[in-house]
This record gives structure tokens, sequence and C-alpha cells, in this order.
């Protein structure tokens, strides 16, 4: 990779992250840390405003903006196959939007990049979701995003049956399956919840049923306490 490329990956990988390690990002791009701190330093000193330091961590301060991007066909290419495998596994909102987001992109390609984008021969037949499953997690989803609690009945593996009052923190796709993690008010606890298992799901949208971040109860706790590393890296970078 030449240096210029190296020194726009680096703003690039910053910027979609809320703190960026030089080991994460010597790992990415396959380079020393001596390296990586270097390079910030460089582009520090041409004026971005990188901040941070060696050791701690960097993030990008606000109002710098880069270009608009153009993507190769290779790209695109994973672009499109993406949001077909999603767009089956998603929420309608979600899976709605994700195409209008492919089309915009489309629409700005060169028409060689755009015509090989189209013709991806990756497809993925509607047999995702059940159309119940699919607006379950759409409302967990949405209520994790504002912080509302939810009631819900749920059967577990025993098909034993409870009622449980819940601050749903995020939502995992296991392949052919999602969870919920969330804290458990009635358990006072972190706890996973299959979607399909779930039943009468109830809104809290009353004052009493906001909640804020608290310590020991967030998705970064959960993550610390039940999740493996990997998961943990991934949600900073950006995904869910």
């Amino acid at each position: 990779m030449r240096r210029a490329d190296r020194l726009f990956q680096i703003v690039q990988l910053i910027r979609g992250r809320r703190l960026t390690t030089a080991a994460f990002l010597a790992q990415r791009l396959e380079v020393s840390e001596r390296t990586v701190y270097r390079d910030v330093a460089d582009l520090q000193h041409q004026g971005v405003p990188i901040e941070g330091e060696a050791g701690v961590g960097y993030r990008l301060g606000q109002g710098f903006e880069l270009p608009p991007l153009m993507f190769s066909a290779d790209e695109a290419r994973a672009l499109v196959a993406s949001v077909r495998m999603a767009q089956v596994w998603q929420d309608p909102v979600l899976a709605q939007n994700s195409q209008v987001a492919l089309g915009k992109i489309l629409s700005v390609l060169p028409a060689a990049a755009r015509a090989a984008a189209q013709s991806m021969t990756i497809y993925a037949p509607p047999v995702g979701l059940e159309p119940a499953v699919q607006v379950t997690l759409q409302t967990l989803r949405e209520a994790a995003q504002a912080r509302n609690k939810v009631r819900l009945q749920y059967r577990d593996a025993a098909n034993t049956a409870s009622e449980r009052t819940l601050r749903p923190l995020g939502c995992f796709y296991w392949g052919r399956v999602w969870t919920l993690a969330a804290w458990c008010e009635t358990r006072q606890g972190f706890r996973s919840f299959r979607l399909d298992r779930m039943e009468q799901l109830e809104l809290l949208q009353s004052a009493a049923g906001r909640f804020a971040e608290e310590p020991g109860k967030s998705l970064a706790d959960y993550l610390r306490t039940a999740a493996p590393p990997e998961a943990i890296s991934r949600l900073q970078d950006g995904g869910t």
C-alpha cells in the first residue's frame, strides 16, 4: 500500500470509530505500531484534527470532512451482496432503507462499476425471518435506540413461561436466529432472549418506561461479561 493510501485509510478508520488504538490500526493496515504513530503525527502536522495520543487511542475532531468516496467495482459488488443477504434477515424498515441507500450509492458510480455491481451473482431467496419476528426485531431495535423498557411474555427452551421487564441493549444475529441482549429488571442481571420465543411484547413508552445508561447495566458491560472479545471489537468498530 502506498503511504498516501495508508494515510487516507488511517483517517477513514479513526473517523468510523469512537476511539481507535494504534494496535488496531497496525493490525488493519499490516504495519508496525511505530509506523502508525509516525503517520498519525504527520497527519496532525498537516492539520487533520486527530485527538488523542500514543498508548491511549485516537479520535477525529468534529467538523472534519473528506471528499465523497468513490467505490471500486469490487467494493460495489460487496455492497450489493451484503444488502441482498441482509434484507431477508432485517426488520422491514431497515430492509427498505438499506435498499434505498444502495440505490443512492449505485446512482453515483461510473457506468462500468454500476453494471458490475448489478450483475453480482450472489442472491438471498426470501426465506428469512417470519413476519412476526421481523416486527419484534423492529420494535426491540427501536426500543434499544430510544432507551425504552419493554415488557414481554417469554417461553424458554424448556417451554417454561415467564414475564419480564427488560432494558433492551442490542440485537444479535446468529444465523437464522436473532437474540436480544438485555438487562432484566425482573432477575436483576444480564440475560439473552431469542426473538422467536417472545410473546406479547409491549413497549413501555411512559416516562417510567425510559431508562438511562447506568454503570454495570450497559451494552458495553454486557459484552465484557457475556460476549467473546471479538464481539467487543466489532461493536467498537461500528458493528451491532
